[in-house]
């Protein structure tokens, strides 16, 4: 069906879907407010000023200023006063790469309430896109000191930390989301990926103890087992390994080879998982050879 024939009634059951649903598709919200829409906007009523803040966003993102201009016209008129349009037109100022001045709006939103989180990520989002990393980091540390059970900004705060090769930090960082979550596999995977990343002995066993954590939640999280064959190998050959734990090393990368062996089977072709299951394997023959 043309835009043109979609009863508006119809075109606003659809934005309505998409933002309960947190579908932006924005290229479509622009035409459909354009041809169809916006002649009918005072037929909205209320819900017209949350359709106006979902197009709004929508040509930003395709950057159609004419539009954003004219929603964000609109919502100012009704709205002066409101933290949530000022938030709105400091995200029009990113789009324009006038950073400075979103930051000012934000500054201000944020000292009239200090509890009000969304302006506090957008300057964590501003300082990314300006590659201030180091900005962006005490941004969002100040923001957890607030909003401790922020269980994103901490996964956040973690790559960024990641980025800067801080891995105590970046450890730390996902040791609060365990104790959030201490049943999610990806959270174990993560810190299990970070402290095999630190390397050294003791790092390694504390990888392969999360690694195979992970992996028995979730025992088809493919790369919790290749990570917990990867560190048992190296523990296996590691001459610092006592023999006891060699030994759970070995039963430890067995286990995660068959468990790969049975996910590579569900598949119809043989792909890079298999090689790389392939090489494991010839690793780790040669080690059970030298041992």
């Amino acid at each position: 069906m043309e835009n043109q024939s979609k009863h508006w009634e119809d075109v606003r059951d659809l934005f309505r879907n998409w933002r309960e649903e947190n579908c932006r598709q924005s290229e479509d919200v622009v035409d459909l407010w354009k041809e169809v829409l916006v002649n009918h906007f005072s037929k909205l009523g209320d819900e017209g000023w949350l359709v106006l803040e979902q197009v709004f966003i929508a040509a930003l993102d395709c950057h159609n200023m004419e539009v954003a201009n004219s929603c964000l016209s609109k919502l100012n008129q009704e709205f002066p006063d409101s933290m949530r349009v000022k938030r709105l037109k400091a995200m029009k100022y990113e789009a324009l790469e006038r950073y400075e001045d979103a930051l000012d709006i934000l500054e201000l939103i944020i000292k009239k309430d200090e509890t009000n989180a969304a302006p506090r990520k957008r300057k964590v989002t501003i300082y990314k896109s300006r590659g201030m990393i180091i900005e962006a980091i005490k941004e969002l540390t100040d923001y957890l000191k607030i909003f401790m059970a922020d269980q994103e900004a901490w996964m956040e705060l973690s790559d960024l930390y990641i980025s800067q090769q801080e891995w105590n930090k970046a450890a730390f960082c996902v040791e609060e989301l365990m104790l959030h979550s201490p049943f999610n596999h990806l959270y174990l995977q993560r810190y299990a990926e970070i402290k095999y990343t630190q390397g050294g002995y003791e790092n390694l066993e504390v990888a392969r103890s999360y690694y195979a954590q992970a992996a028995k939640l979730n025992p088809n999280n493919v790369r919790a087992l290749y990570g917990l064959l990867l560190t048992s190998v190296h523990m296996a050959s590691n001459s610092k390994c006592p023999s006891q734990k060699k030994k759970e090393s070995i039963k430890l990368s067995e286990w995660a080879t068959n468990q790969l062996s049975q996910l590579q089977s569900s598949n119809d072709s043989k792909s890079f998982s298999s090689q790389i299951l392939e090489g494991m394997g010839n690793l780790q023959i040669g080690n059970d050879a030298k041992n």
